[in-house]
């Protein structure tokens, strides 16, 4: 799979996308505390996270017996650059739009 399907594919579950966010906003955490805002089981977030993981959008890093969850940088600035890249094709789609809307209000 082209690597940035892979990110896109992991971010389109609602859940994984929540974790994600909640990755970027509180910081590192371990599994157990994204559980309960899912509202599933810990057994369903260890599989997002192994989505998430496999993906690039999330790093794991064992401190004792927990594992501690990331947000990933560089698979976060891979989507904002490829957003970046096809920022023309969408000005000109949003600004033919609006010429065409404009022109039928006359």
């Amino acid at each position: 799979m082209i690597p940035i399907l892979k990110l896109f594919a992991a971010l389109s579950d609602e859940t994984r996308m929540s974790i994600v966010d909640q990755l970027i906003a509180k910081g590192e955490l371990p599994a157990g505390d994204l559980a309960p805002g899912a509202g599933i089981s810990a057994p369903a977030i260890s599989r997002h996270l192994k989505v998430l993981r496999e993906a690039g959008l999330v790093t794991q890093r064992a401190d004792g017996t927990r594992r501690l969850y990331s947000a990933r940088p560089e698979g976060l600035r891979m989507i904002a650059e490829w957003t970046q890249s096809r920022r023309a094709f969408w000005e000109g789609g949003l600004n033919r739009l609006e010429a065409a809307l404009m022109a039928d209000d006359t």
